[in-house]
């Protein structure tokens, strides 16, 4: 792929951002990851109060607070405050299947928004997407997790490990720039299988990379702006009062979601470029059986 080529493709993905109709599928996602995030940090709480390490969750609830806008954090702490203590057992044993079943709509929707950037039909049975979108929430949960994890590591576990490895002391210096870039490549890794898992088509998974890229880099400035309006120009507190954090906390999640459309046009485009016509789509089982019988 040229330069000139990208280019080209960069422009065709705008364009398809209007005829899309992005914004509006954005919002769309943005109301599934609302039912989402909250069933997938209890399950994430359940999970992580497994392992060894004491208050792992509260360290993640803090990251989290640096990267959410203001004011977002608080309405987050208070709903998981009021589930989590109530009956936490009854959460993990009991409504474990539930809580992945809601968890994974999200996922199910993210499914169909990117088949409609790809432009293609999704001609998979319903079970099969649904199962899909529950190893997606799966995967993705997976791959966010460990860089969430590595951000927690302090300056402490770089000595550890220099000391374990026999690693220069160059090593600890960069630590806490190499762990910020770390946690990034593990977000790109993430999105990157959403690409190349979710949507109907036929395709590489290095292919992916690009959009993939754009998509994090966009999510990183938006939420790095969008943290600077609402806390120096917005004041959303006189408009909806205690709904505040909750508005904020929907307006984010909207811009990510445009963020993870933004980098499927691209690699729909890009991919187009290289086939040189439309997108293959991947065959539903019944096609196949057709073809089958013919030959």
């Amino acid at each position: 792929m040229t330069w000139a080529g990208f280019k080209v493709a960069l422009g065709s993905a705008y364009d398809d951002l209007g005829r899309h109709h992005t914004l509006q599928v954005a919002a769309a996602l943005s109301y599934y990851f609302v039912l989402a995030i909250f069933p997938g940090l209890i399950l994430l709480s359940a999970i992580m109060g497994s392992f060894p390490l004491p208050d792992l969750f509260v360290h993640v609830l803090d990251l989290m607070s640096r990267l959410l806008p203001p004011s977002t954090m608080t309405t987050v702490q208070s709903v998981l405050l009021a589930v989590l203590t109530e009956k936490q057992t009854a959460w993990v044993s009991l409504g474990t299947l539930g809580l992945l079943w809601v968890t994974s709509a999200a996922f199910d929707a993210l499914i169909e928004a990117l088949d409609i950037a790809y432009d293609v039909r999704n001609s998979r049975p319903m079970w099969k997407t649904r199962l899909l979108a529950l190893g997606l929430g799966g995967i993705i949960g997976s791959f966010l997790t460990v860089a969430l994890a590595v951000m927690i590591l302090g300056p402490r576990f770089a000595s550890w490990l220099a000391n374990f490895m026999y690693l220069p002391q160059l090593f600890v210096v960069i630590w806490p720039f190499l762990h910020w870039a770390l946690a990034i490549a593990f977000a790109v890794v993430a999105v990157e299988t959403m690409y190349f898992l979710a949507p109907n088509v036929k395709q590489r998974f290095a292919a992916t990379l690009p959009g993939a890229i754009l998509s994090v880099a966009c999510w990183i400035g938006l939420s790095y702006l969008l943290g600077i309006y609402f806390r120096h120009f917005a004041n959303y507190g006189h408009v909806y009062g205690t709904l505040a954090g909750f508005i904020v906390f929907m307006v984010w999640l909207y811009w990510t979601s445009f963020a993870l459309l933004v980098g499927a046009e691209l690699n729909a485009e890009l991919a187009k470029q290289s086939s040189k016509g439309p997108i293959l789509t991947k065959p539903s089982p019944a096609v196949i059986g057709r073809i089958d019988r013919a030959a």
